[in-house]
C-alpha cells in the first residue's frame, strides 16, 4: 500500500513539473486571477435584486388585539451597488421593526403609508439603495382593545372509513371554542364558528387534519386554524349465538321454534372485541303467517358499533300451541 501512494507522488510530481503540467498550473493562475477581478467589478456595479423583508410590529399594549394582522412580510425591489446588497444575499434577513404607537392614526385603525415603508426600507438596506417597488405598498390595520368573546366550535366534515373500518368514536377539535374579537362586539346571532369542510374517504386509522376556520367579516378569530382528530379502527369480526324471544303471544297461546337460538355475525371495533353487549332477536306472533311453516327472525337490541349484522338462520320452524287456562287465575 505504501508502495502504491509512493508511486502516485511521483508521478503526480512528475506531471506537475512536465511542460504540459506547467502550462495547466498557469491556466489555472490566470482563471483564479480573471475571477477575483469580476468579483470585485461586480460588487461595484449596479444591480437590481428582489428581498422578502420579515416585518415586526414592537411596542403593542398587551389589551390590544389586531383585527386584521399586518403581512409577515414586504417584497421590496431595490437597486443599489452590488457591494452594498451583498450581505442581504446570504443567510437569514433580520427583521424590519415597525412601533405601533407611532402609526396609529386614529381610533382603532393603525396606518403606516408608503413614505414611511420606503423610508424604513432606505434605512434597513443603506441609504445608497434605491427603493423601485414595494408589495404591499402601505399597511392598514384596524385594531380593538375589547376582550375577545368565546364561541364554541363546529366541525364541519364529510369522511367515510374504508369498509373494513369505522369511526370509532366523536371527530374532535384540540380547542372546543375559539375566541373572537371585535371594534363593534360580537353579535349575538353568532352562535358558533365553523371549521372549513373536511371530505375524505378511505380512512384506515386514526387521522389528525390542521384546518382553517372560515372567516368572519370584520372580526378575528385566534386560533383561525385548529387540529381535528377523527377517530378510526379496525372492524373484526364476531359470532354469538342468542335466544329467540316471541313477541305479541296471545293469552293462552304457546310458540316453540326450531331451532331456539340463531347465530348472529358482525363486525365490531377491536378496542370492543370483548365487551359483551346485549343482543336481541324475536319473532313477531303477529307477523306469523300460520300457512307458511316459517316464521321470519327480526334483529331487536343491537348496539350502535356494530356493523354489517346478519343472522344464520334469518327464518325459523315454529309450533303453535293452545294452553288451557285456569280461570281461578283469571280472576
Amino acid at each position: 500500500m505504501l508502495k502504491r501512494l509512493h508511486d502516485i507522488r511521483n508521478a503526480t510530481n512528475n506531471a506537475i513539473h512536465s511542460s504540459k503540467g506547467k502550462d495547466v498550473l498557469l491556466y489555472i493562475m490566470f482563471v483564479c486571477v480573471a475571477f477575483v477581478f469580476w468579483v470585485f467589478l461586480s460588487l461595484d456595479a449596479e444591480v437590481q435584486r428582489s428581498f422578502d423583508v420579515p416585518v415586526e410590529l414592537e411596542d403593542v399594549p398587551d389589551s390590544i388585539t389586531l383585527i386584521n394582522p399586518i403581512p409577515l412580510n414586504i417584497s421590496a425591489s431595490v437597486q443599489g451597488k452590488g457591494s452594498q446588497l451583498l450581505r442581504f444575499s446570504w443567510g437569514t434577513l433580520h427583521n424590519m421593526k415597525i412601533n405601533f404607537g407611532e402609526n396609529v392614526s386614529k381610533d382603532n385603525v393603525m396606518s403606516v403609508s408608503k413614505i414611511k415603508i420606503d423610508d424604513k426600507l432606505r434605512d434597513y438596506f443603506g441609504q445608497g439603495v434605491q427603493i423601485l417597488s414595494t408589495k404591499p405598498d402601505s399597511i392598514v390595520s384596524r385594531f380593538t382593545s375589547m376582550p375577545g368573546v368565546k364561541v364554541p366550535l363546529r366541525i364541519i366534515s364529510d369522511i367515510h372509513p374504508n369498509l373494513q373500518c369505522i369511526i370509532s368514536g366523536p371527530i374532535t377539535a384540540n380547542v372546543d371554542s375559539i375566541s373572537v374579537y371585535s371594534i363593534n362586539g360580537v353579535p349575538h346571532s353568532l352562535r358558533h364558528i365553523d371549521t372549513e369542510q373536511i371530505v375524505r374517504s378511505g380512512l384506515i386509522d386514526t387521522t389528525r387534519y390542521e384546518v382553517k376556520l372560515k372567516s368572519v367579516p370584520g372580526m378575528r378569530l385566534i386560533p383561525d386554524r385548529v387540529v381535528v382528530t377523527v377517530p378510526v379502527e379496525p372492524l373484526i369480526s364476531q359470532r354469538r349465538r342468542v335466544d329467540i324471544d316471541i313477541m305479541n303471544l296471545p293469552e293462552g297461546t304457546g310458540m316453540i321454534t326450531f331451532p331456539s337460538s340463531v347465530e348472529v355475525s358482525y363486525l365490531v371495533p377491536m378496542s370492543a372485541y370483548n365487551d359483551d353487549l346485549p343482543i336481541s332477536v324475536y319473532v313477531d306472533f303477529d307477523n306469523v303467517n300460520l300457512l307458511v311453516p316459517k316464521a321470519k327472525v327480526n334483529l331487536s337490541l343491537i348496539p350502535d358499533i356494530y356493523q354489517n349484522v346478519s343472522l344464520q338462520p334469518d327464518s325459523v320452524e315454529y309450533i303453535i300451541e293452545k294452553k288451557q287456562i285456569n280461570p281461578n287465575e283469571k280472576k
